[in-house]
C-alpha cells in the first residue's frame, strides 16, 4: 500500500508542446491591453479607487490570454470564481479578523464555493487571500472589494480577452459563456 502510494508521486514524462512565436505575442499583447485598460481606467476614471489592480488579476491574464481554451479561463470561471471568491475573502476577514485563520479559511472555502458552483478559477483563491491580508483600503472597502475592484476589473480583461483573442485566425475566445 505503501508503495503504491509512493509510486503515484513518480510523475509522468512531461510532454513539453512547442509554442508559436506568434500565439506568445498574441498573449503578451493581450495582456499588456487587459492591465494597461484596468490601469488606464484607475487613473482616468477611478482615481478614488487605485486598488482597481489587484495581484490576482496577473494570474488572470496569465489563462485569459495565455490559456484562452482552458476550462478556468471561461468567463462564467474568471467572473464567477473571482467574485465569489471576494465574497468570501470578506466575509472571512469580518468574522475572524486580520489573522492566520482568516486567511486559511478565506482560500479554503473560495476553493469550496468555486467547486460547488462550478466557478473553479485559481487566480480567486488570491483573490480571497487578498480580501484578508489587505492593506487597510482594501478592508475600507467591505463588500463592494468584490464589485469594485474585482467584478469591474474582471468584466475589462475578459472584454479585452474578447477583443484580442479573436484577432488570431487559430484562437477562439469564449470557447462558452456559461
Amino acid at each position: 500500500m505503501v508503495k503504491a502510494y509512493l509510486w503515484k508521486m513518480r510523475g509522468n514524462e512531461a510532454a513539453h508542446r512547442r509554442r508559436c512565436w506568434r500565439d506568445m505575442l498574441w498573449s503578451w499583447f493581450g495582456a499588456f491591453a487587459g492591465m494597461a485598460g484596468v490601469g488606464w481606467l484607475i487613473d482616468e476614471w477611478l482615481i478614488t479607487h487605485t486598488l482597481l489592480m489587484i495581484g490576482s488579476f496577473g494570474a488572470t491574464s496569465v489563462l485569459l490570454y495565455a490559456a484562452p481554451e482552458s476550462p478556468l479561463a471561461q468567463p462564467r470561471n474568471v467572473l464567477g470564481g473571482n467574485m465569489l471568491s471576494a465574497l468570501v475573502g470578506v466575509l472571512s476577514w469580518q468574522w475572524l479578523g486580520d489573522t492566520w485563520l482568516a486567511a486559511a479559511m478565506a482560500v479554503s472555502t473560495s476553493i469550496l464555493v468555486m467547486q460547488l458552483t462550478h466557478t473553479l478559477h485559481p487566480p480567486g483563491g488570491a483573490t480571497a487571500l487578498i480580501a484578508v491580508i489587505g492593506a487597510s483600503e482594501v478592508h475600507d472597502l467591505g463588500w463592494t472589494y468584490a464589485l469594485m475592484p474585482v467584478g469591474v476589473g474582471c468584466a475589462l480583461l475578459l472584454l479585452v480577452a474578447v477583443l484580442v483573442n479573436n484577432l488570431a485566425r487559430h484562437r477562439r475566445y469564449p470557447m462558452h459563456w456559461w
